[in-house]
């Protein structure tokens, strides 16, 4: 037994001994390699994280970069932008023009032609012209020059003049050559009915709806020939005997 167990301890020790030098061969190799190769180490790891802790790096990195002609794309989205607004609002302004409304002021101004004055009044807007946007109403200021009501031609008018216009406010020029007092008066025909001038024959002072075919007819042939009616109350009474 005792050469038995001699015998195994002999071979016990020259199996470990190489075992424990090739042991501290490989351990000594990592720490030389460790030694002289530190980074080798750092390199490796980020091999074993996660993508979601790489992310928020690359990220920063990212935004920290500027990438080319930023600043051109930037200033031309704001030139699109302020233009497409000014086309929407001239759009909206064509959709929805300014119109009048029952507290625009309505102001007159009546020129004397002959004696160069003005006098200004304002009325309230006539209800025919509310709701009505620029175009309308001059449109409706030409058709009013062109057939003005009797009573403005007896007063004298001439002619109008739009000179401003806002849903706060419009502003007319009516223009007039004033009636002149006259002590005579002349009758005439026109499409057949009787109409009066004053003593200069040319301005009409009263458009009556006396039919001329109505009167006896040595009365007509006077008017036809351009009757002469000496005062304003021979005048009256012509008008009484005759109008329907």
């Amino acid at each position: 037994m005792g050469v038995g167990m001699k015998f195994l301890k002999g071979i016990s020790l020259f199996v470990l001994c190489p075992i424990l030098l090739l042991g501290l061969g490989f351990y000594a190799g990592v720490e030389v390699s460790h030694f002289f190769y530190p980074g080798e180490q750092e390199r490796e790891a980020p091999e074993s994280t996660p993508m979601e802790s790489v992310q928020p790096e690359s990220a920063e990195k990212e935004s920290t970069e500027p990438e080319p002609m930023m600043d051109d794309g930037l200033d031309y989205g704001i030139v699109s932008e302020n233009m497409d607004g000014t086309e929407e609002e001239l759009e909206e302004v064509l959709l929805f023009p300014e119109t009048l409304c029952v507290d625009t002021e309505y102001v007159l101004e009546e020129t004397d032609i002959l004696n160069h004055t003005v006098v200004e009044t304002t009325w309230r807007l006539p209800d025919k012209y509310v709701g009505l946007n620029r175009e309308q109403f001059l449109q409706a200021m030409e058709v009013y020059e062109a057939f003005p009501p009797l009573s403005e031609l007896e007063r004298g008018f001439v002619s109008l003049e739009v000179l401003a216009f806002s849903r706060e406010r419009v502003v007319i020029q009516m223009n007039y050559k004033f009636v002149q007092p006259s002590s005579s008066f002349y009758l005439a025909v026109y499409d057949n009915e009787v109409i009066v001038y004053l003593e200069d024959m040319r301005t009409v002072y009263i458009e009556t709806d006396i039919r001329l075919d109505t009167l006896p007819e040595d009365l007509q042939q006077s008017i036809m020939e351009i009757m002469w009616i000496e005062d304003e109350e021979k005048l009256y009474s012509f008008l009484e005997n005759y109008s329907s």
